[in-house]
C-alpha cells in the first residue's frame, strides 16, 4: 500500500469512496505518505510499523495468544498463535499477512487475526515470513508452505488457509502445492489477493491509479520480490499462471471495487470454477484496497470483515454450501 491518487485525479474517486473512507485513505497517507517508496526498505518498514500502531484495535475478550518459532533446516520462523480461553477450536486458520512481500510481521494485523480468533472460535496461527528485498523469492513462499506443514504435522483441527493482499497470493500458493497432501486446506480464504494476473484485465484498466494501491505499486512489489530470471508462470509465485487448477479446496475471494487487483479473484473463481472445483468471488462496492484496517470508521469496510469472519466460519466448519457471493 504506498499511493494515493494526485489532486487532479482525487476527483474520479471523491463521491464513489465518500468521505469516511477518504478520512481513512488520508489516515493512512498521514502516517505512510507516498513518497516513502523511495525511501531505505529499513525506514519503510519503520513507518509501516508505526502507522499499524496506529490502526491497531487490541484484542477482544477471551483471546489470548502466544508467540513461538516454526524450525527448518536453515533458520527459524516465527508465528503467533491465538486461542479463545476455555474454547476447544473446531478449525486452525493458518494466516498470512499483507505488505507487499516487504512490509509487515506479526503485530502488523495482529487484532486482525484476534478478531477473526474471536469471530469464529477458531485457533488463527499467523506466519511471520522472510520478506523481500534481502529474501527473494520463493523464500516468502517456502516459510508460508513451512508454517502449513508443521501445522499439518502437530494439529489435528482442519485447515484453512486465509491471506489479505501479498499474504492472499501465499495462501493460494499455499493450496495449490500442497492440493494432495494427506492434510491439505479443506478451504481458503483470499482477500484481496495478488495472484498475478492480466495487466490487461477490467480492474487494471479501470483503476490503474486507485488509491492505496496502484499498478505502478503492484509493478514495485512484483519486481522487489523477483529473484535473477524469475519466471512469471511460476505458481508459486503467481498462482494465476499454474496450469492446473482441479482439486483446490472450496475458496471465498473479497475484492475491493477500486483496486486494481480485484479481477484476479474474479480470474481465479472462474479458473476453480472451470476445473470443477467450488469458488464464490465477491468484489465489495466503494472500497479500496487494505479497507480492513477501515473497519473501525468506515460501516461498509465492517460489514465486509464481518462477511469474511464468517465465510472463515462456514469453510473450517465444512459448511461451504451455505456461503453466499
Amino acid at each position: 500500500m504506498a499511493s494515493n491518487p494526485d489532486p487532479a485525479k482525487r476527483g474520479k474517486y471523491a463521491a464513489l469512496l465518500g468521505p469516511e473512507l477518504w478520512d481513512y485513505i488520508d489516515k493512512v497517507d498521514s502516517w505512510y505518505p507516498p513518497q516513502i517508496v523511495a525511501a531505505p526498505i529499513a525506514e519503510q518498514r519503520a513507518v509501516y510499523n508505526r502507522m499499524c500502531v496506529a490502526f491497531h484495535r487490541g484484542h477482544p475478550e477471551g483471546v489470548r495468544s502466544s508467540d513461538g518459532l516454526v524450525a527448518t533446516a536453515t533458520h527459524a520462523i516465527p508465528v503467533r498463535r491465538y486461542r479463545m480461553a476455555n474454547r476447544i477450536a473446531a478449525a486452525i486458520v493458518v494466516y498470512y499477512h499483507g505488505g507487499g512481500f516487504v512490509l509487515g510481521d506479526l503485530d502488523s494485523h495482529d487484532d486482525i487475526c484476534a478478531e477473526i480468533c474471536a469471530g469464529t472460535g477458531f485457533e488463527v496461527v499467523s506466519a511471520d515470513y522472510r520478506l523481500a528485498p534481502e529474501h527473494l523469492h520463493p523464500a516468502s513462499f517456502d516459510d508460508a508452505l513451512a508454517v502449513f506443514e508443521w501445522v499439518a504435522a502437530t494439529s489435528a483441527p482442519p485447515i484453512v488457509l486465509c491471506g489479505e493482499s501479498a499474504g492472499g497470493n501465499l495462501a493460494a500458493a499455499v493450496a495449490h502445492a500442497t492440493r494432495h497432501h494427506p492434510r491439505h486446506a479443506i478451504g481458503q480464504m483470499l482477500i484481496y489477493p495478488g495472484l498475478g494476473g492480466d495487466e490487461t484485465g477490467r480492474s487494471y484498466v479501470e483503476h490503474p491509479e486507485a488509491p492505496l494501491l496502484s499498478v505502478s505499486d503492484i509493478e514495485f512489489y512484483r519486481r522487489i520480490r523477483s529473484a535473477p530470471g524469475q519466471s512469471p508462470d511460476d505458481p508459486t509465485f503467481s498462482p494465476l499462471r499454474d496450469r492446473d487448477f482441479s482439486g483446490l479446496p472450496p475458496t471465498v475471494i473479497i475484492t475491493a471495487e477500486c483496486d486494481p487487483l480485484s479481477s484476479d479473484g474474479e480470474a481465479y473463481r472462474d479458473r476453480i470454477l472451470a476445473a470443477g472445483g467450488r469458488a464464490w468471488w465477491r468484489e465489495e462496492p466503494r472500497l479500496a484496497h487494505s479497507f480492513l484496517r477501515a473497519r473501525s470508521t468506515v460501516p461498509r469496510a465492517a460489514q465486509a470483515f464481518a462477511r469474511i469472519i464468517s465465510h472463515i466460519a462456514s469453510l473450517g466448519a465444512g459448511y461451504e454450501a451455505l456461503i453466499s457471493p
